[in-house]
């Protein structure tokens, strides 16, 4: 089937799936955005008349070009691989729905799943992201990384005790988490180390990414004894309320100019992870009308 029979509103349909794919894949909207439009120009130029499951076959393709995209980055850097920024973080309103980001983030993919991601391998990345979050079988995963099914099996299986190790689950109830973020900021604002120490998990994880290399702090101890910088933040800049992945997060400006957006994870009553982007670069190709208007 060529192109002039293949409108392009039946690839469209399955758009948004295909970019949920590639963003869990890749942790960059931009990158995302580039597989899947790679997508279109593959099955433009292909025959596809005998696919009776053209969202399976696109799926394929989408996992093909990431994995290719994953391994031309991996073989930038020696192993083994830790991420070195943040993934790009989706943002959404508090109070208003946005039909697509929240299509893009189904099943709650929040920054910390994501940064344990980028330390995974391109192929046990690919089967854990196919298998676990969009249930495709292992027998058509196979193919994608050039494995045995038995193989990808192992490859999703090694993945998924990484990401159930690192990523400890975030609770439900977005209203109690928010609950949890403010009374964070009441803490910052008044510089309360013992406050700020009292809201924090013992492990908590700390992640700073200004455009170098991802700054990781450790442990509640350590991240409360950055107070001062919290204080700053809290009480110099505009904080805007905001969802981020899901989860709770805030968007803040300095004298009306973007200045950081941070993702908190919550758990159990305690913040598990901080995850502050304070990129001018990427900050400014950010989608954040939502919030701001």
């Amino acid at each position: 089937m060529h192109d002039e029979h293949l409108p392009a509103d039946r690839f469209e349909e399955h758009r948004t799936h295909l970019r949920a794919v590639a963003y869990r894949m890749l942790g960059s909207l931009n990158d995302a955005d580039d597989a899947v439009q790679e997508a279109w120009l593959r099955l433009s130029r292909t025959d596809t008349t005998d696919v009776g499951n053209l969202g399976g076959w696109l799926t394929t393709v989408v996992g093909r070009v990431c994995l290719d995209m994953l391994r031309i980055r991996r073989t930038r850097h020696e192993e083994p691989l830790d991420a070195e920024h943040l993934p790009d973080p989706v943002i959404t309103s508090e109070t208003t729905p946005d039909p697509e980001h929240e299509a893009l983030l189904a099943d709650s993919v929040g920054l910390a799943l994501l940064v344990v991601l980028e330390s995974l391998s391109p192929a046990e990345r690919l089967a854990f992201v196919l298998h676990d979050m969009f249930a495709m079988p292992y027998e058509q995963i196979a193919p994608i990384v050039g494995r045995t099914p038995q193989t990808a099996k192992k490859l999703a299986s090694r993945a998924r005790r990484r990401v159930q190790g690192a990523t400890p689950a975030a609770a439900p109830d977005l209203p109690r988490q928010r609950r949890v973020v403010a009374a964070f900021l009441t803490a910052a604002r008044g510089g309360d180390f013992d406050e700020l120490l009292r809201m924090l998990d013992p492990d908590v994880v700390l992640r700073t990414d200004g455009g170098e290399v991802m700054r990781v702090i450790r442990g509640a101890t350590a991240v409360a004894g950055r107070a001062e910088t919290f204080q700053r933040m809290a009480t110099l800049c505009t904080v805007h309320p905001a969802v981020v992945n899901g989860g709770p997060g805030l968007v803040n400006t300095l004298d009306g100019n973007l200045f950081s957006i941070i993702g908190f994870t919550v758990a159990d009553g305690r913040i598990t992870a901080i995850d502050i982007l304070s990129d001018h670069d990427r900050l400014t190709h950010l989608d954040l009308t939502a919030v701001l208007g």
